[in-house]
């Protein structure tokens, strides 16, 4: 049967400033396995919450995340072009390319994330990590309430993939501000646009610089991807947008899971005790934080190619229709993770059981990389700081302004200057 909603029905609004993803999505649930939803700006998706269709889906042939081959809406000139997402679906990269051009844009940045290079970056990381933490000693001493997201979990990943990029000084902060204005859902189109011409700027800025002083780094090697006439010639558009992926692949996901793994185990004590003691490694807090928050809820977009429609599930997708993969949802399936799939849980059976690094050809490529950040950052913050406290109620965390991203704006935390100096002697 095709759950398709009625003509008199209306879409699901996302909220756009996501002040309760879960609770969207739970509501999203209950409708289907896939659902019609507004994004900002009027336009039409539908919302897919069943993990096992999302899985169907993200290795489907029939499915694109093309817009420029396979949405007639933009094709046709129907979106407007100050669209405030418009950008994730303007870009031209490994994310939103079908076919053998995804494979060719993926070949050339997959290189930053092999085993052997992720694994290489291991003490580089641990190094970060230590400095960033000696640097909050002071303010443990005078028992200051620290912003951990902005100190520790942002500052973290943005090193790392500075050092990927191999990102002059000067550019780190503005990259940092206009980074994050990528994932605001709530942006008017002017703001979203003006945001936009921002990154550009710096991507061309980062690529002027990286000519000039050339290093084995991701975006020299890109460049020369760039100059070179051979099969993996990468036009400058592709060559900025291939940059920005790495920025997003490398980074986001990172953040989120580190701020949202410290929050669950400060107001899970028991579980932070089985992994002090030892008792659980810290691989089994990251994946339990990765099912339960999501660090990306939703990712926009993917379309049919053609009409689709899925037996198991009874839904069709039209040719050309956009599809949102609620990852989120995903994450907290009772069909996968049981009748308690709300709750945290480092000890559950199914907690590598999540997609939230995608599935299929579209893998997240800094998958690896953000599990090794985050196991390092979380065993290293909770050694040096034991009795670290959350400085509000875990209530008052202010979600950020994104259905796509999936973290607080804010983390405020007691490091407790008792527990600093035990760690010193």
């Amino acid at each position: 049967m095709d759950t398709r909603p009625t003509a008199a029905g209306c879409p699901f609004r996302l909220d756009p400033k996501a002040l309760d993803i879960h609770a969207e999505s739970a509501q999203l649930r209950d409708q289907g396995p896939a659902t019609l939803v507004e994004l900002p700006g009027g336009v039409a998706a539908w919302s897919v919450t069943d993990a096992a269709l999302i899985k169907r889906l993200l290795t489907d042939s029939r499915v694109s995340k093309d817009a420029h081959r396979h949405w007639p809406d933009y094709i046709n000139g129907r979106i407007p072009s100050k669209w405030p997402l418009r950008l994730w679906v303007d870009v031209k990269n490994a994310l939103t390319a079908y076919g053998r051009e995804h494979g060719r844009l993926r070949r050339l940045i997959g290189k930053a994330f092999t085993v052997r290079r992720v694994r290489a970056l291991a003490p580089r990381i641990k190094d970060i990590t230590h400095d960033l933490l000696d640097q909050l000693k002071e303010a443990a001493e005078h028992g200051e309430t620290v912003d951990l997201r902005d100190r520790f979990a942002w500052i973290l990943p943005l090193s790392v993939v500075n050092l990927l990029l191999g990102v002059p000084e000067h550019l780190h902060a503005p990259f940092r501000s206009a980074v994050e204005g990528i994932f605001a859902t709530d942006k008017t189109e002017e703001q979203a646009e003006e945001n936009g011409r921002e990154l550009y700027r710096l991507l061309n800025d980062l690529i002027t610089a990286k000519r000039q002083n050339p290093s084995d780094d991701v975006t020299s090697a890109l460049i020369t991807a760039h100059d070179e006439q051979t099969d993996s010639h990468l036009t400058h558009q592709e060559l900025q947008d291939s940059i920005l992926l790495v920025v997003g692949a490398a980074h986001e996901t990172t953040v989120n899971a580190v701020v949202h793994a410290i929050v669950n185990l400060l107001t899970h004590r028991d579980q932070l005790a089985l992994l002090r003691a030892g008792h659980a490694p810290w691989a089994d807090a990251v994946e339990e934080t990765l099912r339960h928050q999501a660090p990306v809820a939703n990712l926009i977009m993917r379309f049919a190619t053609e009409d689709l429609h899925d037996s198991a599930s009874g839904v069709t997708f039209l040719q050309g229709e956009p599809i949102v993969i609620n990852y989120a949802a995903a994450g907290r399936d009772p069909k996968v993770h049981g009748p308690q799939a709300d709750r945290f849980d480092i000890t559950r059976t199914t907690h590598r059981q999540h997609l939230s690094f995608g599935y299929g050809t579209h893998l997240c490529l800094g998958a690896e990389l953000a599990r090794l950040e985050a196991q390092i950052a979380l065993h290293a913050l909770f050694d040096r700081f034991p009795n670290l406290t959350l400085a509000c109620p875990p209530s008052d965390l202010r979600p950020l302004e994104s259905f796509i991203s999936n973290g607080y704006r804010a983390l405020p935390v007691h490091l407790r200057p008792d527990a600093a100096q035990a760690a010193r002697r």
